[in-house]
């Protein structure tokens, strides 16, 4: 970056979005150009902080410094990895070794649909063992679900469209193939991860950085930590009463039961039960929402921060 032709004075305020953060340093591509800008003091006092994805004003001191004047209201912010204005966040699982663990599958999308992103599910190694179950799955249920094959390329261009024009992140489990998918469909930026990864110990799952690579057909893609790292803390926790909201296939039938506290877990009456015994839910989706309906009971009020 030549810092010097960027940070002129005589540079107006100017709107972009922060696209590496790392130190207290936050990089900022704008219409003209990108940026090192560093922090108002006043999002501290606030209890802000500037993450990748944010929408950002910046404007230059006299010595050329940028600053983060403003940052723009978020559509939604995940606490780990730090991201924010995220569209679409892409669940990588493979078919086979290691098998899907679909209650933390289940885990995960909820907390992506709670966060207002949506979620779509990517299943590896289909040279291995063919995804169509686990992929009907989750197209019965309306999410986007699609195969991909590591060795030959084939599906990588459907992954490919689905991030035209979006802000997007992939995240998943040490050996599923993440990042040889990225690979194939974003081969420019092999090298560049490379780097990253020994720069920052991402290979080993140990860094919060997040990193947005702007893509030629518009949009913008993050690599993240693996799913050990996606958050689940408390910031994420799901209460019971809207945890049904989480499972999308659910609303057509959860204002048909018999009773209207329905948990949709076990009660007579309850429409959401009966459309799974009809084959209109997928059993497996249920069951995930059943095992985390008990955990989010035993949850008290003081627990749950948004």
């Amino acid at each position: 970056m030549n810092r010097a032709a960027k940070t002129s004075p005589k540079h107006k305020p100017m709107k972009g979005i922060i696209t590496k953060t790392i130190g207290g340093l936050y990089t900022v591509e704008a219409s003209d150009g990108v940026y090192e800008c560093k922090a108002r003091g006043i999002f501290r006092k606030r209890g802000i902080s500037p993450v990748c994805g944010d929408r950002v004003e910046i404007s230059f001191e006299e010595d050329g410094t940028g600053v983060i004047d403003e940052i723009g209201e978020r559509r939604s912010l995940l606490i780990r990895p730090p991201l924010a204005n995220l569209d679409r966040l892409i669940f990588v699982s493979s078919s086979c070794e290691p098998q899907p663990n679909l209650l933390l599958l289940d885990k995960f999308i909820a907390i992506a649909v709670y966060k207002n992103i949506e979620p779509v599910v990517v299943f590896t190694k289909a040279d291995k063992l063919d995804p169509s179950e686990y992929i009907g799955i989750y197209r019965q249920a309306g999410i986007t679900a699609l195969s991909v094959n590591n060795v030959t390329g084939e599906g990588s261009d459907e992954v490919r469209a689905l991030l035209a024009g979006k802000l997007s992140a992939f995240t998943g489990n040490t050996g599923v193939g993440k990042s040889s998918l990225m690979n194939n469909i974003l081969p420019g930026l092999s090298l560049a991860t490379g780097e990253i990864s020994r720069k920052l110990g991402r290979g080993r799952h140990t860094t919060r950085h997040v990193e947005l690579y702007r893509l030629e057909g518009g949009g913008y893609v993050a690599d993240t930590p693996g799913f050990s790292s996606f958050d689940t803390n408390r910031y994420d926790i799901i209460f019971k009463d809207e945890l049904a909201g989480c499972f999308t296939e659910f609303s057509p039938y959860t204002d048909k039961c018999r009773f209207a506290d329905c948990s949709h877990t076990s009660e007579k009456g309850c429409a959401v039960i009966e459309a799974v015994k009809n084959g209109l839910i997928p059993p497996s989706r249920h069951e995930s929402y059943t095992a985390m309906y008990e955990e989010a009971a035993k949850l008290k009020e003081w627990e749950h921060k948004k």
